[in-house]
């Protein structure tokens, strides 16, 4: 069967390089691609905002199966319009990417189905913050409501920050038509999780857990990105934890979605916070996470199509496959600036003396006659795997310490606490 992959990060990477597996696969392409994605998949050009691009790269490929990757195309509707025409597509639906592409949409469906999720209040208006703001003490979560890519949460130390911070959303300079509606939420602390599932709107079926690193800095320091590494290991949840989070969280939003008349098919990530008072819902992702994809799926020994395609065609049964007992590590190499503005174009060199066992997943890379060249903010994710955790990290950092490229920047303390202490609360 053919497959199209929509998408051009590391994510999308990882899709295309598990996909290439399945002896059932005879073709992968990914629109637009990149670089790296070239030399595993036929790259189509396309611009992933457009519903009328991808259904003109679907036509031109005939796939017996479209994998959406990133959430734009979801927001755009492309599922939609895909299955309008019969075409077989993973993704929700553009009214069931509203858990994601809208803030407010999801804090006031989980407050309406009993999800657990922070306190918080929807501010429309710099009054409305300024109302909101003495029920809460800081430090305070500003949210943009719409998608930020990544971008869109503050934590701000003090009230007076939070009023500043959620002014400059709601003017439209920080971050445009995103911050037109803030969310402020209660701040918590404990370990963050992503917990993923497929679902086929009715049923779902549990991936292995990961955690992500968003913060810029080492210690968790410095601003939001979109994910500077994650980790994935057999010792991250128990299996009793993993049933109460499907219990109580997965299968309430689809039940809820359907309920809604918004059936939810595809991947669902549930982004949490484990805390004193119990698992509690930060946000939703429609689609696999970036960085998460890298290190979860080297972890799936089952066939990722007969899933994919069980979902999508609403057959899943509820079992999330087999996965290797062995621990992943993915670390994310970017480029100086980032989240803020870079400079693009330097040649990546060391690439060609990576083990032979290490995983590279091109993201902001580009294709030029001497090799590779930077072409984004998040650049590679090298991901390891090992019997351990400390061998995965150990693995991840010494190929790591061979890829260069000026200005690139990385985190050197991935899955430390992992390693201190292999299982959260």
């Amino acid at each position: 069967m053919k497959v199209l992959v929509i998408g051009s990060g590391g994510r999308e990477h990882a899709l295309v390089w598990k996909l290439r597996q399945s002896p059932r696969v005879t073709q992968v392409y990914c629109a637009p691609g990149n670089g790296g994605i070239a030399a595993e998949a036929e790259c189509l050009a396309a611009d992933i905002k457009s519903v009328d691009s991808l259904v003109a790269v679907a036509l031109q490929a005939r796939p017996d199966l479209t994998v959406i990757g990133p959430e734009m195309p979801l927001t755009q509707g492309v599922v939609d319009e895909f299955t309008r025409r019969g075409w077989p597509v993973f993704g929700p639906t553009k009214a069931a990417t509203r858990l994601e592409s809208s803030k407010s949409f999801a804090k006031e469906f989980m407050q309406r189905h009993r999800i657990p999720t922070p306190s918080y209040a929807i501010c429309n208006s710099l009054d409305e913050v300024r109302t909101a703001l003495p029920h809460f003490h800081p430090p305070i979560v500003v949210k943009a409501d719409g998608l930020a890519a990544g971008k869109g949460v503050v934590i701000a130390k003090t009230k007076d920050e939070a009023a500043s911070v959620a002014s400059e959303m709601l003017s439209g300079k920080m971050l445009g038509e995103a911050g037109a509606r803030v969310v402020l939420e209660e701040c918590l602390t404990g370990d963050e999780l992503s917990f993923l599932v497929f679902s086929d709107g009715e049923r779902v079926a549990p991936l292995v857990a990961a955690q992500d690193h968003k913060r810029i800095g080492e210690g968790d320091t410095g601003p939001n990105t979109g994910g500077m590494g994650a980790y994935s290991t057999p010792t991250i949840i128990d299996d009793k934890m993993r049933d109460w989070l499907v219990t109580h969280i997965a299968r309430p939003v689809v039940a809820g979605m359907k309920a809604e008349g918004s059936e939810y098919r595809g991947v669902l990530y549930c982004g949490l916070m484990m805390t004193a008072r119990g698992p509690m819902v930060l946000e939703f992702n429609c689609r696999f996470g970036d960085p998460e994809a890298q290190v979860v799926l080297p972890r799936l020994e089952t066939d990722l199509i007969a899933l994919l395609e069980a979902a999508a065609r609403g057959e899943l049964a509820e079992a999330s496959g087999s996965w290797t007992s062995r621990s992943s590590v993915g670390v994310v190499l970017a480029s100086r600036g980032y989240p803020g503005t870079y400079a693009t174009g330097y040649p990546i060199e060391g690439l060609g003396t990576i083990e032979r066992e290490v995983l590279v997943f091109h993201a902001g890379a580009a294709a030029d006659p001497s090799g590779y060249v930077t072409a984004g903010g998040r650049v590679l994710t090298l991901v390891a795997l090992g019997e351990s955790m400390a061998e995965a990290k150990d693995r991840a950092y010494r190929n790591v310490d061979r890829v260069r490229f000026q200005g690139m920047t990385f985190r050197r303390d991935l899955a430390e606490r992992e390693i201190e202490a292999p299982a959260l609360p």
